[in-house]
Formats: C-alpha cells, structure tokens, sequence
C-alpha cells in the first residue's frame, strides 16, 4: 500500500500528495517568471539565477550587520551587531546544561593533554580560568583526537546526576584567532566555521575572514538555527532527567541516533504505518542512504522553518538604507524544487530552491550542489499536511530517542 492512501486512510485527507506537488509548482512557476526563466530553462541558468540574487541580498545583510569583522569581534570579545540583530528577531530562553564546575572536574579526570600542551598548561582549572569556559569547550572539538572524545563521551557521561545539571543562558562564543591554528581539520570536516556544543549551551565562531559571496547570510542563518536547536534538546535533556536511564538517552541525543537500516526493515514489516525520526542529514555521509527513501520527520528541517521565520522578521526590521532586505522572499520555499534540464549532463537534474542548500552551494562556489535540506523539509511537509504541524511536534518529542512511531 502507498503512503498516500495509508495516510489518506487514517486522516481521511485525500489529494495530499496531488496539493503538495500543485503547490510546487506554482512556487517554482513564480520564482522562475521573477527571474525571468521559465520550465524549459536549463539548471544551470536556473540554479545561477538563484544563487546571483542571494549574492545581492547577501551585500545588503552584510551593509545591515556593519559588515561583520569576526577576528576584530573575538579580540574586542564582543558580538556586535551580528549578536544585536539576532537577539532582536529571537531571544532563546535559558536552557539546561551541564554546570561549568562539573565540566571542569570532568576534564580533570579524563585530561585533555593535546589542549593543556598546546598552550602550555598543567591544569584543567587553570586553562579554564586564562583561556575561558566557551573558548575551552569548544576547542576540545579539534584538538583531542577523535579515540579521546570518543571516551570522554563514554565515560564522562555516564556519571552524570540531576544535581550535574543548571539552568543558563545560550552563549555565542566567537573564538579568539590563535584558535585558528588548531581548527584547520575541523572546518575541512564540518564545510563551515560555526558549531555548537548542545549540552554545554554554547555556539562557537571560528574567526574567519568574511570574503566569499553568501558567507554572511550562511554565518547569521547557520547562528539562528543553533539557538533554535539548543533549547529544542535543553527542552529532551528536562523531560528525561529523572529517568533512571537519563544518561543513557542524553548520550543518545547527543549522537543524534538513527535506527539502523536492517531494524528499520523489520519494523516496517510489523507495522503497516510506520514513521521514523531521523535527527541528523544523512545525505552528508550518503545521498543514497536507503533510510532517506523510508517515511521520517527530521528535527532539523524543523530548525530551518523557524529560521525562515526569524528572516521575515528581519526583512520588517530593514529599512530603505538596507534596500529593504527581501529575506521574506525565500519564506515557504525550503521544499520546494524540480527538475531541469542540464546543458552539461545532457539529462534532467534536481535544483532545490531551499534558501540553505543555496546558501551552502554558493560559499562552495559550486562545487557541491546541495539538496538535502530541501529533500528532508518535504517529508516533513508531507506530514504536516496529513496530521498538521502540533501533532508532528509532539510525536517527535516523544518518540525521538525510540526512533519511530507507530500512527
């Protein structure tokens, strides 16, 4: 049986799957007679056009945020009006992290050597006292060796009490330029120079110069989904902390854990109607990874959308000095694409018209087309619109450490 007529079935909504894909279109048919293209263009004017109008609202963003200089942020240890602007369009409330004392004692016993002998130190405390709770914490992410976070999370983590645990405010940490150095290997992994760390409440910057067309709206789009993702888990970290297996799922959430594809299969085959929660963008690792075919939601889609959100709410703040910054125009269109033909493969290709796999393809000058953001925001869509968006929330609260959900 189909997914349209199993979810057609439970809901009693008919046409879903017909009005999703009509909705595309006319969202594609507007965008392409904006840009003065139409069906029959090739993807890669269409795919250009896009990316030549995000590189004129990235010049304003960037005009708006007083062109943002990171390495002149960190060393005044200031945000600026990048920081200033965010906190305008969303203040996320305090979240539940690990006390900074207990991270501390933390990493006395599990001793971070490769970060103490780097800059010269003996002792934990001290290092934290000089360097900063944000700067130390981060850096652990691309200094110690991938065995060493491995068991730190391992066995660090499984001590953990209620009593380990505070409320705070999300901190943004732009990294002082000496850190540099160290995060060569860790900006080749990640594509990109912003990350967070979910149990601590921090999200760090590493200070690079701001050069590349796109990398302004990729820096502030990239910030604001973190801030929406940190208490997203702050809120998983306060449902689970007086479970007896708390560490256990806060490891698990840590990880962002998926089901594996074999557990996946069965499941399928005891249950008719069957959805899964992927936390993660499986398509970094493998565009062909079977599970990204099978019915999910993914939380991070959901980031996304509230980032759209928070962009319209900026494009009001701009003014006709800013050239009134139509960041509102990308607003329902993190599903959307289609297919076009390509002058160079001489077959069809998929452009995603999604503001973030634009954003990601251009600071890569193309390199790499992205897609999967666009492609996980339409199942999340397509749910949406069988069971609607509270519904959808409250069954990946719930279910998110099992994986799946049974409808």
């Amino acid at each position: 049986m189909d997914l349209d007529k199993k979810m057609s079935d439970l809901t009693g909504k008919s046409g879903i799957m017909e009005a999703i894909a009509k909705e595309n279109d006319i969202l594609v048919d507007r965008t392409l007679t904006e840009l003065n293209l139409s069906r029959d263009s090739r993807a890669e004017d269409v795919y250009s056009a896009l990316t030549h109008r995000l590189i004129h609202l990235d010049e304003h963003l960037n005009t708006l945020l007083d062109k943002p200089d990171l390495i002149k942020m960190a060393m005044s240890n200031s945000c600026g009006k990048l920081c200033e602007i965010i906190f305008q369009i969303f203040k996320p409330p305090k979240g539940l992290f690990i006390k900074k004392e207990k991270v501390v004692e933390l990493l006395e016993k599990f001793k971070p050597d490769n970060l103490l002998k780097h800059f010269g130190y003996t002792d934990v405390k001290e290092l934290v006292e000089k360097e900063g709770f944000a700067s130390v914490i981060s850096a652990l992410r691309f200094t110690q060796s991938t065995e060493w976070m491995h068991n730190f999370f391992d066995a660090a983590y499984s001590e953990l009490v209620p009593d380990d645990f505070e409320e705070r405010e999300v901190e943004i940490k732009i990294l002082e330029e000496k850190w540099l150095k160290v995060a060569d290997q860790f900006l080749e992994k990640k594509y990109h120079n912003v990350s967070h760390l979910k149990e601590y409440g921090v999200i760090f910057i590493i200070p690079l110069t701001i050069d590349t067309p796109g990398e302004t709206t990729r820096l502030l789009t990239l910030l604001l989904h973190y801030l929406h993702e940190v208490p997203f888990y702050s809120d998983l970290f306060r449902k689970f902390l007086n479970d007896k297996d708390f560490n256990e799922k806060f490891r698990s959430l840590l990880r962002g854990d998926v089901l594996e594809v074999q557990m996946m299969a069965d499941k399928i085959k005891e249950n008719k109607n069957i959805w899964f929660i992927i936390q993660r963008y499986l398509a970094k690792d493998n565009v062909s990874d079977p599970r990204l075919f099978l019915p999910h939601l993914n939380p991070e889609a959901e980031h996304w959308v509230k980032v759209s959100n928070d962009l319209t709410a900026l494009s009001k703040l701009s003014s006709e000095d800013d050239g009134h910054i139509s960041l509102g125009y990308w607003s329902g269109l993190d599903f959307v694409g289609d297919f076009f033909p390509s002058a160079s493969s001489g077959q069809v290709q998929l452009v995603s018209f999604d503001l973030i796999d634009l954003i990601m393809s251009l600071v890569k000058k193309g390199e790499i087309k992205y897609l999967y953001h666009q492609q996980e925001a339409l199942w999340n869509k397509i749910f949406t619109e069988y069971m609607g968006k509270e519904k959808m929330e409250k069954l990946l609260e719930e279910n998110i450490i099992q994986g799946s959900f049974e409808l």
